[in-house]
């Protein structure tokens, strides 16, 4: 028997699902320990950030669905506002048309440490230290890295050697690349969190504790070195060194909240994403843009399909999606809306970036993106 899939999987007590089997390891012992859901989730991220650096970080950004048995969902955004200073009038100032794609321009306020911990505080049992304890292991003590870590880091090697020496530090120790079979540590890692743990052990109790590490992050030590590290002029994508405009203002003043998700309901479901902040919302304009006959599951009608619809979805995310209050959600997961669009579907695939004008309205897309289009 071939399968193209894993086989279905079924629990009794309880299921982990992750993308590295340390971090699902570490979520069930924490289940298996009297933790509910969210203090699983909780640690597992945490192993998460240790084991697959090369794809988030407690100072990256966390859009978490949550959806309790028989309770409402929900979205806890853990995505961080761009500061204060990041304006346009400072990107020109410096000489700049498009905001570098790397360094410390090109940062938001971090955004994921503090939705982990607001979903601990809220909804958890654990302690922090017994939540944490299984990121620290693996920091302090070592994992044997994925083949994926090791090829990330060759990709920045230079940049490592000569601007991100700290990272150079960790993630090239002897100039080696990380390899599977070899131990990676991350021992800085694992001492900023025994030393957050160390300044709110007195504290009080578990919620005081959680609240005293988001104030740690947004005000104290870790805050410290953030606005230190953004302060620093860095070679970025411009190819130029640039200072960043993250603050301790912007830290002290951002925290992760909730709020609720954008729907759609497709074939007897409702499918709930975060709001237009993110980029959920294009999955949901994916279902409304497909016919109620669908072709045959598989062929290559129905690959051209989910294709092109693919495409004519990320479109709109390119001339609508934002913080702005005013992003036409309603009009574009609309039907009407959606059936013009699909209309643009033809026997041919098409390379052309081609938003869509909901309600009327002009796409905005900047010189760049319409550059990109023509």
């Amino acid at each position: 028997m071939q399968f193209t899939t894993r086989p279905t999987l079924q629990g009794t007590f309880g299921m982990v699902s992750s993308t590295h089997w340390l971090a699902s390891q570490s979520a069930m012992a924490v289940l298996e320990d009297g933790g509910n859901a969210y203090d699983a989730a909780v640690a597992g991220a945490f192993v998460l950030h240790v084991v697959e650096p090369h794809l988030n970080g407690p100072a990256g950004e966390a859009p978490i669905l949550l959806a309790p048995a028989g309770g409402e969902v929900r979205v806890l955004c853990g995505q961080g506002v761009a500061p204060a200073g990041a304006t346009v009038a400072h990107y020109r100032g410096l000489g700049l048309d498009l905001v570098p794609g790397t360094g410390p321009l090109a940062a938001a306020v971090p955004g994921a440490f503090d939705a982990w911990l607001l979903l601990l505080r809220d909804h958890g049992t654990k302690p922090l230290d017994e939540v944490l304890k299984y990121a620290i292991g693996y920091a302090e003590h070592g994992h044997a890295p994925v083949e994926g870590v090791g090829a990330t880091v060759e990709t920045v090697r230079e940049l490592f050697e000569t601007e991100w020496t700290s990272s150079a530090e960790v993630y090239l120790p002897g100039g080696r690349a990380p390899e599977p079979g070899r131990l990676l540590r991350n021992p800085a890692l694992a001492a900023t969190w025994r030393r957050l743990l160390a300044e709110t052990a007195g504290a009080g109790g578990r919620e005081a504790r959680i609240d005293a590490a988001r104030e740690v992050w947004r005000t104290g030590f870790i805050a410290e070195a953030l606005v230190r590290q953004a302060g620093r002029p860095t070679l970025d994508t411009s190819g130029e060194h640039h200072t960043g405009t993250l603050t301790a203002a912007d830290l002290a003043a951002w925290s992760a909240s909730y709020e609720t998700p954008a729907t759609y309901d497709w074939n007897g479901w409702t499918v709930c994403k975060p709001r237009p902040w993110s980029q959920g919302p294009v999955l949901l304009q994916q279902l409304a843009l497909l016919p109620h006959e669908l072709p045959e599951y598989g062929s290559a009608d129905c690959l051209h399909l989910l294709i092109e619809g693919c495409k004519l979805a990320m479109a709109d995310r390119e001339a609508w999606y934002g913080d702005a209050a005013e992003v036409p959600l309603a009009d574009l997961l609309s039907a009407e809306y959606n059936a013009g669009r699909r209309r643009l579907i033809g026997a041919e695939a098409s390379l052309e970036l081609r938003p869509g004008s909901p309600g009327g309205r002009v796409p905005r897309l900047g010189a760049h993106a319409r550059r990109a289009a023509t």
